[in-house]
């Protein structure tokens, strides 16, 4: 019979991953899968028990937690020579990759589609020896986000990611970038780059309207010298999917990207810490065997 495991983070969505873990169960089951259910105790072990349905040749993995578990879980995956199908159940606080996938964030909903889903293959990026499926950041912003920590996560949600924001935006501080890419090198000033994945981008589907999952791209953002007015002016522009179009943006399109900074500087990976410059980012084009609704695919069409 084929097997699944099922990988759940029983703290994500302010503990409620309980209350779907019999159903999942269930779903998968009737599935025809033989279930392996596997819970997380501390950072790393999603990507321990992917590796190991990797090595153990699982059929199918899913996982039920935030972006943080998610990522974990395709971490996992990555670059393995055995390639199960996967698939999320999103319990976190914005679900980026699940907003890309057109994976409803309810999770009761999430679980039924399970059951009717496709197979698409889908790009993930590699940075050092670390992967991701939405979001890099680098610069000030993104150092004060690393910063918001689990429990204000569930107490205050998307709201935490703001009031630490707010705060880097109103400070004067830059960083001097060098940023290599396909088409050249752009040098200078920035308060904020941001490398792209998916659609998707702290809860917003519009910062890289063009992107899709599987276009084998990075999408690069650079944002330089903007305050406080600045920002306001980018929100409205990101609210329309014309962020490249901001004067004070520079977007670059690419399959890889080197970043230099003058101090090492540590970037923030689907919303957790990262790595600390310089290291190069490539995209791991269609990369990933996940199960998608079936009518994501005739969105991206």
């Amino acid at each position: 019979m084929k097997k699944a495991m099922f990988i759940l983070n029983p703290s994500a969505g302010k503990e409620k991953a309980a209350d779907y873990r019999e159903n999942v169960e269930k779903t998968l089951k009737e599935m025809g899968y033989i279930v392996d259910t596997k819970e997380t105790e501390k950072q790393r072990d999603a990507t321990l028990f992917a590796r190991e349905a990797c090595e153990q040749k699982y059929d199918f993995v899913v996982a039920m937690g935030g972006d943080g578990t998610i990522n974990e879980a395709v971490s996992g995956l990555a670059e393995q020579s055995h390639q199960p199908l996967f698939s999320l159940i999103p319990l976190g606080t914005v679900n980026d990759f699940a907003r890309a996938l057109g994976i409803s964030l309810d999770p009761e909903e999430a679980i039924e589609a399970l059951k009717k889903g496709t197979e698409k293959a889908v790009d993930i990026a590699k940075v050092g020896d670390m992967y991701f499926m939405n979001i890099l950041a680098i610069g000030d912003i993104a150092e004060s986000t690393s910063s918001v920590s689990p429990e204000q996560k569930t107490r205050l949600g998307a709201l935490a990611y703001f009031i630490e924001g707010i705060k880097a935006i109103t400070s004067d501080e830059e960083t001097y970038f060098e940023v290599e890419h396909d088409h050249g090198v752009w040098k200078g000033d920035a308060k904020l780059v941001l490398v792209a994945l998916t659609n998707s981008v702290g809860g917003f589907e519009k910062l890289a309207p063009e992107a899709l999952t599987d276009d084998g791209l990075l999408h690069l953002y650079i944002i330089e010298h903007a305050k406080l007015a600045g920002f306001v002016r980018m929100a409205g522009a990101l609210w329309r999917g014309k962020l490249e179009e901001d004067p004070e943006v520079e977007a670059i399109h690419t399959t890889k990207v080197v970043i230099r900074t003058k101090e090492p500087l540590i970037c923030n990976i689907d919303g957790d810490e990262g790595c600390a410059t310089p290291f190069k980012i490539e995209v791991l084009p269609r990369h990933i065997r996940a199960l998608i609704p079936p009518d994501k695919e005739e969105l991206e069409e």
